[in-house]
């Protein structure tokens, strides 16, 4: 896909901005003109992220609180007067099997991961015009099981279920919407959940094993793909789920 100055002047909200794939999608839309508002729970994160770049503003909010999506949304039209692009891409891991699943730790799942896109969604709807774009960052695909991740793998693949859904309602409008599912990239996602470095180096030894390009995603390469969706290029794109993944989804 060429890449051209076609993101100059638009207007970019991505949640979980802080580090990781926000972080790194962030800095690329910002490096092609695009004004960016990242969000999120932690201020200095945020505060790292956006000193990379004077297009890139921070808004602390913590995304599944019920006032967070009136909020965000006002802080994105109040600093650029327009909404392009929404990356929903906020989400926390709990992992537990079957019969150790906390109630709350569940909900609180939920409620980042799925709520929050959906009610961010709708509250932006209004101001989004033809050419935007809502791209849901998603994961694990809905035909295999994933131990230890029932609640974030369903919140996962509900979500794909949204894009399609809101790509079949929006296209009226000449509004795209599409799902950028990342495989195992190397982000704080799993120290986020209290997985010690041991923990985590031991898991990502397992999945490398699993994954047929042998290594993990770096956040730059998901980024990438969000990026070039968001394109006017890509304007025949939506309702898709691209997975991004090292070839983990085909079994190999």
């Amino acid at each position: 896909m060429e890449e051209t100055n076609s993101l100059r002047g638009q207007a970019v909200i991505i949640t979980g901005g802080g580090a990781g794939i926000g972080r790194a999608t962030a800095q690329r839309f910002a490096d092609e003109g695009a004004d960016v508002l990242i969000v999120g729970r932690t201020a200095e994160r945020l505060a790292e992220t956006a000193g990379r770049h004077p297009r890139i503003r921070a808004f602390t909010a913590d995304v599944a609180a019920p006032e967070a999506p009136a909020a965000i949304v006002h802080a994105a039209l109040d600093a650029f007067g327009r909404i392009d692009a929404l990356v929903n891409n906020a989400a926390i891991t709990r992992p537990a099997p079957l019969g150790a699943i906390d109630p709350k730790v569940a909900g609180e799942q939920i409620a980042t991961n799925l709520l929050a896109p959906l009610f961010l969604a709708q509250q932006a709807l209004p101001h989004l015009e033809a050419g935007a774009t809502i791209v849901n960052v998603t994961s694990n695909p809905p035909y295999y099981g994933w131990r230890d991740n029932s609640v974030y793998g369903a919140t996962k693949v509900a979500l794909d279920f949204l894009t399609h859904t809101w790509a079949v309602e929006l296209a009226p409008r000449g509004i795209r919407v599409v799902s950028v599912a990342p495989g195992v990239t190397a982000t704080p996602v799993m120290a986020n959940a209290g997985f010690s470095d041991e923990q985590t180096a031991e898991m990502g030894k397992r999945l490398r094993a699993r994954i047929p390009l042998g290594r993990l995603a770096r956040p730059e390469e998901i980024a990438w793909w969000i990026v070039n969706v968001v394109r006017p290029e890509a304007a025949y794109l939506t309702g898709t789920v691209i997975r991004v993944d090292g070839g983990l989804s085909t079994g190999g």
